[in-house]
């Protein structure tokens, strides 16, 4: 077994929890499996799986040997697939998933000049709040905030980060007062993304200070677009990401507050199945909206 298929393997095992599941994943037996993952230690001088009759568990080298592997196997599956796209004719349809707001600002948007590139390919967008499963769904990419996959057949590449920030309409802003602290917020009308993680506590750090609030909001809604309108009409005080409130930001409609308080940030990543030869249409897509985000410095922008 070559070092490519010792890592293959170690991977596996992580994520399966199993190390009988790997190897059959990986089509050998247990027996050559658990020697090659122990010749792997042995090469390396380092335990990376702690064994029991239970259950198997990363040590603290192996947690973060399985973090390199993972994005070094990533990267030379796309390298491959790069490959194969560039002698394959774009053709098919493509389906994209995404939150709507995602969907409305920045996968809409880039499609006309994407059709007229490739005037074979049909795309499909799927606008959906909720993470469809790629494997049986079939959904050619995500794209997602969140920062790692739990299926080992799905892989992501990273698109870019963004702030999530509070913000309300002047008017608001005139009728209530602007909040001048964390604790300023539980006497203001808050407006809740139920799909966020832990919506109703909001963690705040401004250098080596931390703070942190449960709020009680008078509307909530499983949409960004309802909780932006709720927003822009005054209603309330928003926490959304940077991607769905920049333009009105910049544009005076949304006043940002705290903002010298941030919040956890979001990873925006795009999400694909593993396959051996990854179709030219996904590539082509994959590779058009990373040269897009690039371009736009949109990072830069949402981040700062």
């Amino acid at each position: 077994m070559d070092r490519l298929t010792e890592l293959e393997l170690f991977v596996s095992t992580t994520e399966l929890g199993t190390l009988s599941k790997a190897a059959e994943l990986l089509d050998i037996s247990n027996a050559s499996a658990s020697r090659h993952l122990s010749a792997l230690e042995e090469r390396l001088k380092v335990r990376l799986i702690e064994r029991n009759t239970r259950r198997l568990s990363l040590t603290p080298a192996g947690n973060e040997f399985y973090k390199r592997c993972k994005v070094l196997l990533a990267e030379l599956r796309e390298a491959e697939s790069s490959l194969t796209s560039s002698l394959a004719e774009p053709t098919g349809t493509l389906t994209i998933t995404a939150s709507i707001s995602f969907a409305m600002l920045h996968i809409s948007p880039l499609l006309p000049r994407f059709c007229k590139r490739y005037p074979q390919i049909k795309v499909k967008v799927v606008g959906a709040n909720r993470y469809y499963d790629i494997m049986d769904s079939e959904i050619d990419m995500a794209i997602r905030t969140r920062e790692f996959e739990p299926d080992s057949n799905i892989s992501i590449r990273r698109l870019a980060e963004t702030r999530r920030v509070l913000a309300a309409s002047p008017e608001y802003l005139h009728q209530r007062g602007t909040p001048e602290r964390v604790e300023d917020l539980a006497q203001h009308d808050m407006l809740l993304y139920s799909h966020a993680n832990q919506p109703r506590t909001l963690n705040f750090r401004k250098g080596d200070a931390e703070a942190s609030i449960t709020i009680d909001p008078i509307m909530e809604t499983n949409d960004g677009q309802i909780v932006r309108a709720a927003a822009l009409s005054g209603l309330g005080i928003l926490v959304q990401p940077m991607y769905i409130l920049y333009t009105d930001l910049i544009a005076g409609r949304l006043v940002p507050l705290l903002d010298d308080w941030h919040l956890p940030t979001l990873t925006i990543n795009i999400a694909f199945q593993n396959k051996r030869f990854m179709p030219a249409k996904t590539r082509l897509f994959i590779d058009f909206l990373l040269e897009e985000f690039n371009d736009q410095q949109y990072e830069r922008y949402w981040t700062r």
